[in-house]
């Protein structure tokens, strides 16, 4: 049984004016003698039971949890370099600055990729199939749509640097992505070892960016992998947990942690990053369903000052934590009521601090739901 401590992350190989690297294979045991790795995985473990949990005893968790993929979308797609901010992902195209359209699509591509995929496992396995059609919705009409959306290269690629000659990194030539993806989704599936899940996830997603089978958008697809394979085999129930907050909030450890696995065989280092970032986040994810726990108790109170509209006002506000942006129009088709009716209720919510106008038109006015954007734009401490 292989340890981290005779791991060798792979091998230099000359190509045509360059090298490219090779990275071992990772479907078989593993070991570790590091107590640091022990500690940390009964911690990470024990946390993401208690974010599972509140996932399974929140009332209506899905209208929750479509904000929580639009962070995450947000978030691992600024870990790219986009500049999309909470509250513009929640707008409609047209109500975006023409010069941010293109950060915001990639970001609305990143939210239906998640959802689709979600919705296929369901019926189906992880898989290098499902990663690909997860690839294709993320890429399609966007900046790199260019480079074949929902296809592995069939080209070598590189990270950092003009070209080749000066990259930072060069990964395996394309020529051994079946053999190297095959590996890998084997390692997903394979129930005659004995490797816990977080473990797996974690030489999972090193062993994915550095075989960076697309490309483009590896880095995306490869965060998306850890939320798919939790779900997946059901660590999981609904995908809550999100890491690339905590990776853009420690980009520069994230990356020199991967790199330094190739560089010094130092697999370890990267786990207990890995199952810190685990810890940290299912902790943060708890702070958050516990306010918007409170927040919906605070509602509640709210909308009993509102006298015979208090039951609109309770439709109004489940509708707004799924969609937390709402016009008058909108209350008026979603709703059945008079626009006169809509506009008193939209401006009752707003003497009561529930909604924000943003726009500051007299007319085609549109609203946020301000106190449950705060709980997702704001840095949220861990408890």
């Amino acid at each position: 049984m292989p340890s981290f401590k005779e791991y060798i992350a792979g091998v230099h190989r000359q190509q045509y004016k360059y090298k490219d690297f090779f990275p071992s294979h990772i479907n078989q045991e593993w070991s570790w003698e590091d107590p640091r790795i022990n500690v940390l995985l009964e911690s990470a473990t024990k946390a993401l039971g208690e974010l599972n949990a509140y996932a399974l005893i929140v009332p209506d968790v899905d209208l929750f949890i479509h904000m929580h993929i639009a962070k995450e979308a947000n978030t691992s797609s600024r870990i790219e370099g986009t500049k999309t901010e909470m509250d513009e992902v929640i707008l409609g195209e047209m109500e975006i600055l023409p010069e941010r359209r293109d950060d915001w699509r990639e970001v609305q591509n990143y939210i239906e990729a998640m959802n689709t995929s979600i919705e296929q496992l369901e019926n189906l396995p992880l898989s290098l199939h499902l990663l690909k059609q997860t690839h294709e919705i993320l890429m399609s009409g966007v900046r790199g749509r260019q480079k074949t959306p929902g296809e592995f290269r069939r080209s070598q690629n590189w990270i950092g640097g003009s070209t080749l000659a000066d990259a930072a990194f060069i990964p395996p030539h394309h020529e051994d992505l079946p053999d190297l993806l095959g590996d890998l989704e084997a390692f997903w599936h394979n129930e005659n070892i004995q490797v816990p899940h977080l473990i797996r996830i974690a030489l999972s997603h090193y062993q994915f960016e550095a075989i960076h089978p697309f490309l483009d958008g590896n880095g995306r697809i490869g965060r998306l992998l850890i939320t798919l394979y939790l779900v997946s085999h059901r660590l999981l129930e609904k995908p809550s947990l999100y890491l690339s907050a905590h990776f853009e909030k420690h980009r520069d450890a994230y990356y020199d942690a991967l790199s330094r696995v190739r560089a010094t065989n130092d697999l370890g280092h990267w786990c207990r990053f890995f199952l810190q970032a685990v810890v940290e986040t299912a902790e943060s994810g708890k702070n958050t369903f516990r306010r918007i726990l409170a927040l919906r108790q605070e509602l509640e109170s709210d909308m009993a000052k509102l006298g015979r509209r208090a039951e609109n006002g309770r439709r109004l506000i489940v509708d707004l934590f799924k969609d937390p942006v709402v016009t008058v129009p909108d209350v008026v088709s979603k709703f059945g009521l008079k626009e006169t009716a809509a506009r008193n209720l939209i401006n009752a919510l707003v003497e009561l601090d529930v909604l924000r106008e943003i726009t500051g038109y007299r007319r085609n006015r549109i609203f946020v739901f301000q106190r449950y954007m705060d709980i997702f734009e704001e840095k949220v401490p861990s408890v």
